[in-house]
């Protein structure tokens, strides 16, 4: 299982906008030398976190600023704003199993109920890890660069 890049990528985002949009304009080529992607991909992301509510962007000029508390965006929101199919891709079964072995016709049936309590676990932690947490992790390890 994995998280998709642009969850982390927008995670990224939303600390350098957090640290910096305050003083500076965060466009989407400052965040993608910070990030090391491409300027287009962070517009997608900054332009899905937007449509979210997460972020407000400039009209014109550009400069990115948070829209909510840090402790109102939740990972789970990141990511669903980002990549609505994220889960499904962290908790899915393989598209192509036989149907003529026994297993491989029953296993999407088999594994329904397990994934599906999985996937729930899986929101709920992603709903309770805010970004103030998140925050407060990147702010412990400038410390300890010290």
């Amino acid at each position: 299982m994995h998280i998709s890049n642009k969850c982390s990528i927008a995670v990224h985002c939303l600390i350098f906008i957090n640290e910096y949009g305050k003083n500076k304009k965060v466009t989407s080529e400052l965040l993608s030398l910070s990030t090391g992607c491409n300027p287009v991909t962070i517009r997608n992301i900054i332009s899905a976190m937007k449509k979210d509510g997460i972020i407000d962007v400039k009209f014109g000029t550009g400069g990115a600023t948070l829209a909510v508390p840090l402790e109102e965006i939740s990972l789970y929101r990141i990511c669903s704003a980002v990549d609505p199919k994220a889960i499904a891709k962290m908790i899915s079964v393989h598209s192509s199993p036989s149907p003529f072995c026994p297993v491989g016709r029953n296993i999407g049936s088999v594994l329904e109920h397990t994934y599906g309590l999985l996937k729930t676990d899986v929101i709920s932690s992603m709903k309770s890890l805010t970004m103030d947490k998140i925050v407060m992790d990147y702010h412990t390890m400038l410390e300890s660069e010290i």
